[in-house]
């Protein structure tokens, strides 16, 4: 996949550190009946939406990223051998919302080919500022969120997971609606479009912040959002095939 010009997008949404603290287990604890963790290491990436930019950037986009400021820990606790995870702690304190200013300061000196906004619900944008970017930017806005309640306007769409689908209280119309069916691809319009051949899934972590980034990018590049769909199955099926949030490589976006 090749852009002759770059694309600028601008990315909303919040932002984590993503730990991922290894060590070996050897014995039950006398304690309680819990394994004992002998440490190795800790390794810290950055998550939710900073993934989106991540594998944006990878795909040659220029990206500006306003997010929260606080920060928000996701702490992973792992068996180096078996790589099994045994437990995850979260730290979430008070996220601030996001300032409007900061949205028109991002419009002083640039245009954008699209908004993507990555919404886990922590605070950071309510549904009200979802809505305004769609109602006030003239091009396409690619939502991933977690809200339940979502809306309908034109060149907008959302991409969501099934189980999140089956917890909507209000859906938009089909025609903005994408939603991730794990190994078995995406639907879009009752229509799923299947994976284009099965891999060994080994992390689900961030493969939705890959499906997200490249389907922006190939409905850019393209023009059409199922052509997108199809490319981004392919790109978050690499992305399950690597531990942790994967940034795709140059070479897998040459196999695109």
């Amino acid at each position: 996949m090749q852009q002759q010009t770059q694309l600028k997008i601008l990315l909303i949404g919040e932002t984590c550190d993503d730990e991922y603290v290894y060590g070996d287990v050897e014995r039950i604890s006398p304690e309680a009946p819990v394994p004992v963790l002998k440490y190795d290491r800790t390794e810290t990436h950055k998550g939710m939406s900073a993934n989106v930019k991540a594998n944006l950037e990878s795909l040659g986009v220029f990206v500006n990223h306003i997010t929260n400021k606080k920060p928000i820990i996701k702490r992973r606790v792992i068996d180096k051998n078996s790589n099994q995870q045994l437990i995850r702690i979260d730290e979430e304190g008070e996220i601030d919302p996001l300032r409007v200013s900061e949205v028109k300061a991002a419009f002083i000196h640039m245009q954008y080919d699209a908004i993507v906004i990555s919404d886990y619900d922590k605070g950071y944008l309510s549904k009200s500022d979802l809505e305004t970017f769609c109602q006030n930017f003239s091009g396409p806005v690619f939502i991933d969120t977690k809200k339940t309640d979502l809306f309908s306007y034109p060149n907008v769409f959302f991409k969501i997971n099934k189980r999140e689908y089956d917890n909507l209280t209000t859906k938009p119309n089909p025609e903005n609606l994408i939603v991730t069916l794990g190994e078995m691809g995406a639907s879009y319009k009752d229509i799923v479009y299947a994976q284009s051949e099965t891999v060994n899934v080994f992390d689900v972590v961030g493969a939705g912040d890959t499906f997200l980034a490249t389907l922006t990018y190939a409905y850019l590049t393209y023009g059409d959002i199922t052509v997108a769909i199809s490319t981004a199955n392919k790109a978050s099926s690499i992305a399950v095939q690597h531990y942790g949030c994967y940034t795709l490589s140059k070479e897998d976006v040459e196999g695109l």
